[in-house]
């Protein structure tokens, strides 16, 4: 079955609502007016339950099939925040808050997933329920994470959970997938280099704290280089570098490095953090100064499971007639790998055609994806919950 044809004629309605959302940008858990959008949709739509403050700012709305013989729940994925960026788009639906914008697409993805609540309440033609998660705080706040805190899993039994994000780059309207990891874990270190502070005419009565985080910066590019197996995935950068030497002819008592270490594999993951802890601390101690590193944890990689994976592509397939199902994995981090780690399932690219990239303040959402997109979540429910 291509593009559901009920959701082709629903194309300009939910353009509407999307664009709507864009004008109306808001960040991490301070989704207060989307959320009530939603929740004001899915009742317009004779859902049958709606649950507000799932995860702070969450929304969970639930829709019952004809039967339910085989007690089967099947989870959908949209999320709802925006990012602090400034929108260049020129658009006359642009951002209205200043300083904010939907420079992701998390527009999209929850006009998307209200097109298909729409459809399926109308239609039912599936036996099981289909949960309907609309999560807050995606850029950086792990709303994911907090929804399944809340209990969100085992409170409505999900058994199976998906998601959807759109790709610049990738055909409007074709799908892209893969079974294990599709993106990278994402975690930050600070590395606090205390020296000796001096005259930047006597180094020999100081430690030179610059020279000392300069080595620093320079051995931990090795971690990937001679610890990582070349065939694997590891980006480590630095990202900041700052000094408190306010003057030129100051040699800095301290130095402060920010960086981020994004790996697909949780072994490696362990050993980054290991090794920047050593690299940093040795290096350190060899030039008589000190080194502190705090480690924050981040996202999980997103692995998607075997099984899923190939029922996602099967539904993307009969929607769009094209999908790459063995996709090469990319290193950014997404906060649906949480929901992965409770439930099997899968999370699936929807092209966005040549737009700018995502976080560009020239990005945008394109429209012409929207069908694709709600047919393919609803295809996701009639398929994997098919009715008797």
């Amino acid at each position: 079955m291509p593009i559901k044809n009920r959701l082709a004629d629903m194309k300009e309605e939910i353009t509407g609502w999307r664009r709507h959302l864009h004008a109306h940008p808001e960040l991490m858990f301070d989704v207060h007016q989307t959320a009530a959008f939603v929740a004001e949709r899915l009742r317009e739509f004779g859902v049958d339950d709606i649950t507000t403050g799932i995860g702070r700012t969450g929304v969970v709305a639930t829709i019952k099939g004809k039967t339910d013989t085989a007690g089967r729940v099947i989870g959908l994925r949209a999320d709802m925040d925006a990012l602090p960026i400034i929108e260049a788009t020129g658009l006359d639906y642009a951002s209205t808050v200043p300083g904010k914008m939907h420079a992701c697409g998390h527009d999209g993805h929850t006009a998307m997933l209200l097109g298909a609540a729409k459809y399926l309440a109308e239609t039912r033609n599936f036996d099981g329920t289909a949960v309907l998660i609309f999560q807050p705080a995606e850029e950086g706040g792990a709303g994911g994470r907090e929804m399944c805190e809340d209990g969100m899993m085992d409170r409505w039994n999900i058994q199976e959970v998906y998601g959807m994000h759109n790709a610049p780059g990738l055909p409007v309207g074709q799908f892209a997938i893969r079974p294990g990891a599709l993106l990278a874990s994402s975690d930050e270190f600070e590395i606090m280099v205390t020296g000796k502070g001096g005259h930047a005419a006597a180094p020999h009565d100081a430690i030179d704290t610059t020279l000392v985080a300069s080595q620093i910066v320079v051995s931990l590019h090795s971690i990937v280089s001679r610890n990582v197996d070349p065939i694997k995935r590891v980006v480590l950068t630095v990202g900041t570098f700052e000094t408190d030497s306010v003057a030129s002819n100051i040699i800095a008592h301290t130095a402060r490095l920010c960086g981020t270490v994004r790996t697909l594999d949780p072994e490696y993951r362990a050993l980054a953090e290991a090794r920047v802890r050593r690299v940093a601390e040795d290096i350190a101690s060899a030039y008589g100064a000190t080194a502190q590193v705090i480690w924050t944890p981040g996202y999980p990689a997103t692995i998607n499971s075997e099984a899923e994976t190939q029922y996602a592509a099967e539904a993307a397939l009969a929607v769009s007639g094209a999908v790459d199902d063995a996709v090469d994995p990319i290193m950014p981090s997404e906060d649906f790998a949480y929901m992965l780690e409770e439930r099997p399932g899968a999370y699936i690219f929807l092209g966005n055609g040549d737009t700018a990239q995502c976080h560009h303040p020239a990005y945008n959402f394109d429209d012409e994806a929207i069908p694709a997109g709600s047919s393919w979540y609803a295809e996701m429910v009639e398929r994997r919950m098919p009715a008797r």
